[in-house]
């Protein structure tokens, strides 16, 4: 009975959330803005203190009050902040308080259905980001937010016509456009401490592949190297990919093709050898991904360093 009671909560629609919450109907049933002036919503059941909800959540925070630590280094606004949250994903407090402070904008996927965004709005890893991968904005980046989530709220509660909805979408789609532009400005911001994790990567990379048994443990994974660098996967490869243009599945690509060069120049194992030293199960697949990347086979590329 303990499971039950502890088990998360699942909205079925935005509706419900703003009745739990003790918040007015929202006044369309896809989509809601919800300011919160003395910064708390309380949540009236405890049940509800993990709970799963069926839309996109975009919550802006005005005060983060004490820095975010990041590895030995902080970040560098403490302005307010954007969280982003994909539909269907756990969130939840500890007590029950949630700190809505700011605005929250809930947006139900079905609000998108026809229209580009739908496909488009995917492609915004941030929606996957971990909470501690804020986006933290400078004081013009916030004016742009606040202006954003007015113009939005103003539609909202405009005279309902057949371009309601059209305008809605763009105004949506202009503000995640933003927060995306926002993210590569903050990988930028943070070059040196990305500089860092990036030397940490190499390194993960280094020990993985020198480690005797690593052909039992298969070739490394995004998600490994993200767990090891306490970074989601997708914020790792945003990151990664702001700096030297490639992706985490691209580093570990190509680090593993520097290593099999090393391999394969300087000393006499066989294909088969390097592929195993490599992690790979089977050779055929390290010879694939080899030529894919280098243009020629391993035996060729033996040959011609030799």
């Amino acid at each position: 009975m303990k499971k039950d009671t502890e088990a998360p909560y699942k909205f079925e629609s935005l509706s419900e959330f703003h009745r739990v919450l003790g918040l007015p109907k929202p006044v369309h049933p896809l989509i809601s803005l919800v300011y919160n002036t003395d910064g708390k919503i309380r949540i009236p059941h405890s049940s509800c203190k993990q709970f799963i909800l069926p839309f996109y959540k975009i919550s802006y925070k005005p005060n983060l009050k004490g820095k975010f630590r990041y590895g030995q280094h902080y970040y560098d606004f403490e302005e307010g902040g954007l969280f982003f949250l994909a539909p269907n994903q756990l969130t939840g407090t500890s007590d029950e308080n949630l700190d809505f402070s700011g605005f929250t904008l809930f947006v139900h996927p079905d609000l998108l259905l026809n229209y580009p965004l739908a496909k488009k709005i995917k492609q915004y890893n941030f929606f996957s980001y971990a909470a501690t991968e804020v986006l933290h904005l400078s004081d013009q980046e916030k004016e742009v937010v606040l202006n954003m989530a007015r113009l939005i709220d103003d539609e909202l509660n405009s005279r309902i016509d057949r371009l309601s909805q059209d305008v809605l979408i763009s105004q949506l789609e202009l503000f995640l456009n933003y927060a995306y532009r926002f993210y590569q400005r903050q990988f930028l911001t943070r070059k040196a401490v990305n500089n860092d994790l990036l030397q940490k990567m190499e390194d993960l990379l280094d020990v993985y592949f020198d480690k005797k048994n690593s052909a039992n443990r298969g070739l490394p994974t995004v998600q490994y190297l993200a767990d090891q660098l306490h970074l989601s996967p997708h914020y790792l490869s945003d990151m990664l990919r702001s700096l030297t243009g490639l992706n985490a599945q691209q580093h570990i690509h190509l680090k593993l093709i520097d290593k099999a060069k090393e391999l394969l120049s300087t000393t006499n194992l066989s294909i088969s050898q390097v592929a195993y030293e490599l992690s790979f199960e089977h050779p055929q697949s390290f010879s694939t991904l080899f030529k894919t990347k280098t243009s020629l086979s391993p035996q060729e590329f033996r040959k011609s360093f030799n």
